[in-house]
């Protein structure tokens, strides 16, 4: 894809280095200067009412009484002003030539008044005349974490990821960091665009196909400006990067939540159905999706087989877990007969059973066991994937002494290395979600997808299948 002049433009927006704030009051705990105090460029503040200064020079930020006094060019403008004041503001960034600005201001065309309406109108028309880069309003803006652009005081700094993410809501674009991140899905780069009055996820699409720092990109999305440009954008784009699409308002309660929210406009439901499966996106129904999609996609070898092999720590949850995956569309097939042969040789576990699922039982509280029976199912010409369930119980035990649990997940960890299939695990709390969380976040350190349902493990296997299997039945390389 051919870089343009707005995929250009939008680059000095998503690495700025100069930010100003306009606007941000105490009252708000100076929410937005707190955000961007990881900002590795030049942070001023705009503010003119006197009660607000010496809150500002307290965080160590440069104060003006105006955009246009700051000594220097600036690339990215917040704007957190009452409504009423906001086209005068937005008149001082075209005069400055500023890069882009986030509308953070709410009170426009959702809210369906004569007032919010006709500012939004004046807005638009002059920042389209202008040609300038406004986000929003109602939203959150930019999220670029290696250069600590944030736009919640929750979010991390300092370091990258693979994951792009474009949203119309502000909550949901800051929960998809803060949760992927847990999940070892961070964020490249992020943005809250709101109302959408100029920009909107199209342009957003296209800043991110091109951005080299991102492999996967995620949306959420209410509704769309021009629907024949995102779809010919995004079928486009989805052959070079996986893309993921939540669509809110997919109810009829649902629209009614997004005229309100971003006042977009409702499109068919059977609509979308097609635009993502014509595409090759992938259509999720939550956040949950989203990343546990996402983590497959970044950290498991790529397959276009459905059939798995299942190893679970008890004979319920060998069936739990059967029924979960097939009811998912997987196939969970008998082994070889060679793979029998090996496993006859060693797994003698009374109540334990190595068809498929396997049950392995106290087997697992051998490494060498476990590690015998997953490089069975590795090399095993049936098996297309491979999942192994811990039992929390089981493993309460390892934790009584972290180096050998710490051993036992380094050992995971070397299997997944010379693995040639996708390898991912579930950990099932029950009632020690501690200890689970802190079992999850050793394996996503070592880059071990880990899932806390059979569930949400296999909704996302099944996922992943169909997005390898539509490029291979397009010619499209893995």
């Amino acid at each position: 894809m051919t870089m343009n002049k707005s995929v250009n433009e939008l680059d000095r927006v998503f690495n700025p280095r100069t930010v100003a704030v306009v606007g941000d009051k105490k009252e708000m705990g100076y929410m937005w200067l707190k955000s961007l105090s990881t900002f590795q460029g030049k942070l001023y503040s705009v503010q003119i009412d006197p009660n607000e200064l010496a809150g500002i020079e307290a965080l160590g930020v440069e104060n003006h009484s105006s955009l246009l006094d700051i000594p220097e060019p600036v690339d990215y403008v917040v704007i957190a002003v009452p409504r009423a004041v906001t086209p005068r503001i937005v008149a001082d960034c075209v005069e400055k030539g500023v890069g882009g600005v986030t509308l953070f201001t709410s009170g426009f065309a959702e809210t369906n008044t004569e007032e919010g309406i006709r500012l939004q109108r004046q807005l638009t028309e002059m920042a389209r005349a202008a040609g300038l880069n406004l986000i929003g309003p109602n939203c959150m803006g930019i999220f670029n974490p290696k250069i600590g652009v944030r736009h919640s005081p929750d979010q991390y700094a300092g370091e990258g990821g693979s994951a792009g993410f474009i949203s119309q809501s502000g909550t949901i674009a800051t929960f998809f960091g803060l949760a992927g991140a847990l999940n070892g899905v961070k964020v490249s780069k992020s943005v809250s665009y709101g109302n959408a009055i100029v920009l909107d996820s199209t342009d957003f699409l296209e800043y991110l196909a091109q951005d080299e720092q991102t492999k996967i990109i995620g949306m959420y999305i209410e509704g769309l400006k021009d629907g024949r440009r995102f779809f010919d954008c995004l079928k486009r784009v989805a052959r070079e990067k996986p893309v993921f699409i939540w669509k809110g308002g997919d109810t009829e309660a649902g629209t009614r939540a997004t005229a309100s929210h971003t006042a977009s406009m409702a499109e068919s439901p059977a609509i979308w159905q097609a635009l993502m499966r014509q595409s090759g996106a992938i259509k999720v129904d939550n956040l949950d999706e989203m990343i546990d999609t996402a983590k497959l996609l970044l950290h498991a070898k790529p397959v276009a087989g459905e059939r798995v092999g299942l190893v679970a720590a008890t004979g319920g949850q060998s069936v739990a877990i059967s029924d979960a995956f097939a009811k998912a569309g997987l196939r969970v097939p008998c082994l070889s007969q060679d793979s029998y042969q090996e496993l006859a040789s060693f797994f003698d576990i009374i109540g334990a059973s190595y068809q498929n699922p396997f049950d392995v039982s106290s087997n697992l509280r051998s490494l060498e066991n476990v590690l015998r029976i997953l490089d069975i199912l590795d090399g095993d010409e049936n098996i297309d994937s491979v999942v192994l369930e811990f039992s929390i119980f089981l493993l309460a035990r390892w934790m009584t002494g972290p180096q050998s649990l710490d051993g036992f997940l380094d050992g995971l960890a070397r299997f997944k290395a010379r693995s040639t299939k996708p390898f991912l695990t579930v950990l099932v709390s029950v009632h020690m979600e501690e200890r689970a969380s802190e079992v999850r976040h050793k394996l996503t350190q070592r880059d071990i997808p880990c899932f806390p349902s059979f569930e949400r493990g296999a909704g996302a296997l099944r996922k992943m299948v169909d997005y390898y299997r539509f490029r291979q039945a397009e010619g499209i390389p893995v």
